[in-house]
């Protein structure tokens, strides 16, 4: 079903592209119909990936949104196991997809190219409007004011007749008129009533001063004339398109390709065993002697001088004539040797473009495989991930997951066609980018990870921009430990203890060079991020609302990079004396820094708030005043 629709939209998209050469050519339906047969086959290629995407993508996110994936994976299937005998069928469909691209592509791409070059070359049907210049007729453009449909007749003409050689058009006037067809449908007749004809002829040669332009002018009761048209629809050979590189399969496509690479390297040859024997300044390199008849080329020796020759001082002391002739006799050689290596270089170029041309063609016969296997490996996991079936999301998901393939691959197209890749890079970059990609969503899905969980990539987002986070505890039905007092107190002096020594090793505003060398101490970081999430873990088991409402005040330690960007002096050293990029990372590190001490005075003050608690000293005053302070 995916695959009907995916090819009718392309199919569609193909019609837009070439309306305005199918429509008024008065072709049959035998002609289109077998027209869009081979272009539904020729476009398969853009419509299977799409397909297979979106099928993986409604199959495995309808398994997903009944819970079935859930209740296979609870019975101890994984989702390898689920996807198994799907993946086996894509491989069937991707070897069935080389064999398509090798086998039958051709055939169809050479039927639809001709059946499309062929319908560009009929010739339109007559419907001659009212009020407007008629030109589809070759050599003739014709003006009707009114038409007669139930009659067939056509009022107040007026006819420019420009299919001769002569450089003045005919001019035919008439009150109206008839346009039939013959028979074997090559030509027009049109029969015209009660006009004129208006010619000038060419020019005759003046007598006794009279101008020796000729003109002719006919009037006329009813008048014939038979324009040439060809209205069929005349198909053109296959041989054409077949020798193209649309119409070859593997074998022949490899070996065009070694036949003009073989072209392009004896060109390259004799152009260069030519330039080898130029002569050089008007000397030539090379001796030609007969030795019993038999010619021997050898080189010529370089000429011993005694001192250099200055060329230029030469040509000054000649006369100024001479010294022109010189001048213009070295342009005229350059300009002829440069336009020689031109049209030399213009031969190559063209061959290479027909090499590049064709080796496209040949890895287009093995991207189409595995672009299928690719797509289903990102369509199955991210269904699964997603866990949304029928047409909406997986649509939405599957068309913009095609533009990005589609953008890459056109893309990487058009630079191995120009040559600005190597075809191999162009051809096989969509692939290149979008295999690690499903890959990774295949290891996400098997492995049940949160890909699409916006908490997991807010806490991300936290981690490396230094964004706040708050802790949120909720009262226990159930408690089995609870908490002591006198343990709880104790745990709280050791973590205000450790936040003191943090506070005091580290200082408050490090230095450019100290904070690249040494930064805040992570070990210690981290050591004091575990005790106040054990301390709040501990206190969670509490009873006293107060205590809970109390501990979500202990903020969250992070263990962001900035805090210490390195472990190695001598790298820290090295970024530290690039001092235009270290300076801002420096900036951010500093207000990170701020705001960890922050946080840990915070936890300072929280475990003396949390005494008080234990102690029955905190009360309604103390809890105002912290309020007010903390404002």
């Amino acid at each position: 079903m995916t695959f009907c629709i995916c090819l009718f939209i392309v199919i569609m998209q193909f019609l837009w592209k070439y309306i305005d050469e199918l429509v008024g050519k008065g072709l049959s339906i035998g002609i289109i119909g077998e027209l869009f047969f081979h272009a539904a086959l020729s476009l398969l290629p853009l419509a299977l990936p799409l397909s297979i995407l979106l099928a993986a993508l409604m199959t495995f996110g309808d398994l997903g949104e009944h819970v079935e994936l859930t209740a296979l994976k609870s019975s101890g299937i994984s989702l390898t196991t689920i996807m198994k005998p799907i993946a086996i069928l894509m491989v069937f469909v991707a070897i069935g997809a080389f064999f398509f691209m090798n086998n039958a592509l051709p055939k169809s791409q050479v039927k639809m190219w001709t059946l499309l070059f062929s319908m560009r070359q009929t010739s339109p049907t007559l419907d001659i409007p009212e009020g407007t210049v008629y030109s589809q007729i070759p050599g003739y453009n014709i003006y009707v004011k009114r038409k007669d449909k139930e009659r067939d007749m056509l009022y107040n003409l007026l006819i420019y007749d420009v299919s001769s050689s002569n450089m003045y058009p005919r001019i035919v006037v008439a009150d109206s008129g008839r346009l039939s067809m013959t028979e074997d449908k090559q030509s027009l007749v049109l029969t015209l009533f009660k006009g004129a004809w208006y010619e000038q002829m060419s020019s005759g040669g003046g007598v006794n001063g009279m101008s020796g332009d000729l003109y002719r002018r006919e009037t006329f009761h009813d008048k014939e004339i038979l324009i040439p048209y060809d209205a069929n629809f005349t198909r053109m050979d296959d041989e054409t398109m077949r020798s193209q590189y649309v119409g070859k399969d593997i074998s022949e496509l490899r070996q065009t390709i070694d036949s003009v690479n073989l072209k392009v390297d004896s060109a390259a040859s004799v152009l260069l065993a030519r330039l080898r024997t130029q002569p050089v300044c008007g000397m030539p390199i090379q001796r030609t002697t007969f030795k019993n008849g038999v010619p021997i080329t050898e080189p010529v020796h370089e000429v011993a001088m005694d001192k250099p020759i200055d060329i230029n001082k030469a040509i000054k002391e000649l006369p100024p004539s001479e010294q022109q002739q010189i001048i213009n006799h070295a342009m005229m050689k350059a300009s002829n040797a440069m336009q020689d290596l031109q049209f030399q270089g213009y031969t190559i170029s063209d061959d290479n473009f027909v090499i590049r041309r064709h080796q496209i063609e040949l890895m287009k016969k093995f991207t189409l495989s595995l672009a299928c296997l690719i797509f289903f490996f990102i369509g199955a996991p991210l269904g699964a991930i997603i866990r949304k079936g029928g047409l909406g999301m997986p649509i939405v998901v599957s068309v913009m997951m095609f533009i990005v393939y589609y953008v890459i691959d056109n893309m990487g197209y058009k630079l191995a066609r120009d040559g600005r890749w190597e075809v191999w890079q162009g051809m096989w970059l969509s692939s290149a980018i979008l295999l690690p990609l499903g890959i990774f969503l295949t290891k996400k899905a098997v492995n049940d990870s949160a890909v699409f969980n916006p908490d997991a990539w807010l806490n991300i987002l936290r981690r490396f921009t230094g964004l706040h986070q708050t802790r949120k505890l909720e009262a226990k039905e159930v408690i089995i430990n609870e908490v002591q007092t006198d343990e709880a107190i104790d745990m709280i002096q050791a973590l205000k203890a450790s936040c003191q020594q943090f506070l005091d090793t580290n200082p408050a505003k490090q230095g450019y060079l100290d904070y690249w060398q040494r930064g805040y101490d992570k070990n210690a970081i981290k050591s004091l991020s575990q005790q106040v999430d054990n301390m709040v873990d501990y206190l969670s088991n509490s009873r006293d609302q107060m205590v809970l409402n109390k501990a979500m005040d202990y903020p969250v330690i992070r263990q962001l990079l900035t805090y210490h960007p390195t472990s190695n002096k001598p790298v820290g050293t090295a970024i530290a004396a690039l001092f235009p990029i270290g300076l801002p990372a420096w900036l951010v590190g500093l207000r990170h820094q701020k705001n960890l001490r922050r946080d840990v005075n915070l936890t300072i003050k929280t475990c003396d708030q949390l005494v008080a608690i234990f102690n029955g000293e905190y009360s309604r005053e103390m809890e105002y005043n912290d309020t007010v302070n903390n404002n």
